[in-house]
């Protein structure tokens, strides 16, 4: 063993506060840039909610199969000290090329705003997820456990606060990440266009990275570090594949049965190695069911996020971005831990029922599955606030006149009046095989026919300035705006060409009497400015409207006292459902990890051995990595129209799983491991009466 002198403080070693303010950079930089992912790939990438579903939960996945490397790498050559500094290298890079990836002027050369080759960013960000995915999940088993490391044996109470100050500096970090990042993103930046401010908000997170792995790095000369001693889960699978293996060639009849598959490896390892790792299957049997809350768990990032862009986010004078929902979890959880403890637990055991570890997960896995039930609800209602838009051979129309006398126009079925600077107060559908003909009218003027060839299942706005003088625009708008954004158009009825610029964005040459195609704006307040050398100098030149979330309006120009002056149309309503509805949902997945996760972890640690908590560890990190694997094949396989659905299907599957977990625990017994491990001490004396005790490995405590 290496070490240095144990210095104290508040009857603490001095070196626990580095590794706890490192772990809290550390989660503050991976929970602050996971924050941010759903997003960036849906508004920066440009790719759709499924792909972008798919690759954060493989993201996901491989931080949760890469502390089985990591508890290798540590234990069988590098020690925990220097595998985390190796690895934190690793990860500290891959936030900073996924912080590169997101410079919309890497590869904008023409500066238009929009990337010239996507391609360079996609690899750039995958690559910095591969390195962030293998420094996260390689360090994970090792960082609490090199905390524990620093303590004596005569310091058991500082080492289980220690603990409870680890997991504060997780939630505090978590916490902070997910309300900063947020807002950092929605900045404006960029040398030649302005941009929502990905690399600000990714570049954070990379910078206290650094910061951990430079404070982690300064308390070297403190701290405790226990030299690699061997592989306990490289025994623990030799052990397995030489018992199954023995089985098999012992198959035949001939040989008599024995009491448990394991003891077929008796001929090669001893009964304590034997009889510990019986514990740890008996609980990994436990575990088989578990991905599945975790397959649910995870979708807070996801499915959850991408639900709030279609809601909307303003709560009093609180503006909510869409990630930073996930805030509510972090929250929650902070406020529920104590009060589950200290109040719930108590009562319920007041109350006289034996609410046991396996209980308190089912019912932790049934909440889980609720909180998507309620996400199904709100998907509905949100789905009722959704425009109709044409399906198969249904057209749309709606008339705009911006002349400066009164329109009639004549549809088929239904003749509309409009006002100067008007439009009809809804899209009209009609079929396109039966819209025969439409005929304008002014002031008793005969009526004069639109020719035009309308095209099947979509919107269009027929813009009308006197009887003769018309022009049908087809919006290219199908759907309501994804990601909470909003379409803007413009329609000149100005006499002059003029061009708009907003939030780095330009409409460009906008012709006399016609319109713009519709580009998308976050929500908030925006300035837009005219150009054109039409304009009189004594002229107001720009306007600000505030948008809310995923609306559709048309702005148009036209002379007001010698001036242009906007008027705004409304083409698709804003959302109308608030943000602060899937508080509920995320209330009950709150409650629901807290009495599933928490006590899941105790439960292994109570029922293994002391030698095979890293084991353990493994194996729960393990179902996180599977469950969200569960996300991609069910997401992948059902292709849902309806997102409603989805979640139905994810909480019907979640509450059969907790049925048949239910039925497990109910014939599992509890063991103590350390009464067992006794016994084989006690044996052994008798045995070899001068041979000193047994000695365990420590025990290793993980936080996830």
């Amino acid at each position: 063993m290496g070490m240095s002198q144990t210095q104290n403080c508040f009857g603490y070693p001095l070196s626990i506060f580095f590794i706890v303010v490192n772990e809290f950079c550390e989660r503050f930089s991976y929970y602050g840039m996971r924050a941010l992912l759903i997003l960036y790939f849906t508004q920066f990438l440009k790719w759709d909610d499924n792909l972008s579903t798919a690759v954060y939960h493989t993201f996901i996945a491989l931080c949760y199969l890469t502390p089985i490397l990591g508890a290798l790498i540590a234990d069988s050559w590098l020690g925990k000290f220097k595998t985390i500094v190796s690895l934190s290298i690793v990860y500290t890079i891959g936030q900073a090329v996924t912080a590169i990836s997101s410079i919309n002027d890497l590869s904008n050369s023409n500066h238009d705003g929009t990337p010239d080759n996507i391609a360079v960013h996609v690899a750039l960000s995958m690559i910095g997820l591969a390195l962030i995915a293998l420094g996260t999940g390689g360090i994970k088993p090792c960082v609490s456990a090199f905390g524990g490391d620093q303590f004596e044996e005569s310091q058991e109470k500082q080492r289980n606060r220690f603990f409870s100050i680890f997991y504060l500096a997780i939630n505090a970090g978590s916490l902070l990440s997910t309300i900063i990042t947020p807002i950092l993103r929605v900045q404006e930046c960029g040398i030649h266009s302005k941009q929502a401010c990905y690399p600000l908000a990714f570049g954070v997170p990379a910078a206290l990275m650094a910061v951990a792995l430079i404070v982690f790095v300064i308390g070297s000369g403190m701290y405790k570090k226990v030299k690699p001693q061997g592989n306990i889960m490289a025994k623990v699978v030799k052990c397995i594949g030489f018992a199954v293996k023995n089985r098999f060639r012992h198959r035949s009849k001939e040989f008599p049965k024995r009491e448990h598959w394991l003891d077929w490896a008796k001929e090669k390892y001893d009964e304590r190695l034997i009889s510990q790792i019986k514990m740890v299957t008996r609980v990994m049997f436990l575990y088989i069911p578990l991905p599945m809350f975790w397959a649910l768990f995870d979708q807070q990032g996801s499915r959850w996020t991408l639900q709030a862009t279609t809601m909307n986010g303003k709560i009093g004078i609180l503006e909510i971005q869409p990630d930073q929902m996930q805030t509510v979890n972090a929250i929650l959880i902070v406020i529920m831990v104590p009060i589950v403890d200290a109040v719930v637990y108590p009562l319920i055991a007041k109350c006289g029922f034996n609410f046991t570890s396996l209980k308190k997960m089912t019912v932790g896995m049934f909440l889980a599955s609720m909180a998507f039930v309620v996400a199904a609800i709100v998907q509905v209602e949100i789905d009722k606030t959704l425009p109709v838009f044409p399906k198969g051979n249904e057209v749309q129309i709606k008339a705009l006149n911006i002349g400066n006398e009164n329109m009639t126009i004549f549809f088929p079925g239904k003749t509309v009046t409009l006002d100067q600077i008007s439009e009809t107060n809804e899209f009209f559908t009609f079929d396109v095989n039966t819209l025969t003909s439409i005929n304008i009218s002014s002031n008793g003027s005969p009526g004069v026919p639109v020719k035009y060839t309308f095209e099947a299942g979509h919107r269009h706005t027929l813009l009308v300035w006197a009887p003769n003088s018309y022009r049908v625009i087809k919006d290219g708008l199908n759907q309501k705006p994804e990601k909470g954004q909003n379409g803007i158009r413009f329609v000149n009825a100005l006499d002059y060409s003029f061009s708009v610029t907003v939030d780095g964005k330009n409409y460009t040459d906008i012709t006399s009497y016609n319109a713009s195609s519709y580009q998308f704006l976050p929500s908030g307040m925006k300035h837009f400015t005219l150009i054109s050398a039409g304009i009189p100098e004594n002229c107001e030149k720009s306007f600000k409207s505030e948008l809310g979330f995923g609306s559709a309006y048309t702005y148009v120009i036209r002379t007001q006292n010698g001036c242009p002056k906007e008027k705004a149309f409304e083409d698709i309503s804003p959302n109308t459902i608030n943000m602060a509805l899937q508080i509920p949902q995320y209330f009950l997945m709150t409650c629901g990890e807290v009495v599933f996760s928490v006590t899941g972890l105790e439960f292994s640690y109570s029922q293994a051995p002391s030698n095979m908590k890293s084991v353990l560890q493994a194996g729960w990190l393990l179902t996180v990595a599977v469950g969200n694997i569960i996300v991609l094949i069910v997401a992948g396989a059902g292709q849902f129209s309806e997102q409603w659905a989805e979640y139905v299907l994810f909480a019907a599957l979640l509450l059969v799983v907790c049925i048949i977990f239910a039925i497990m625990a109910r014939f599992y017994t509890y063991i103590n491991p350390a009464e067992i491990e006794a016994q084989f001490d006690e044996e052994e004396k008798k045995k070899n009466p001068e041979t000193p005790d047994h000695t365990m490995d420590p025990v290793t405590q993980t936080v996830m």
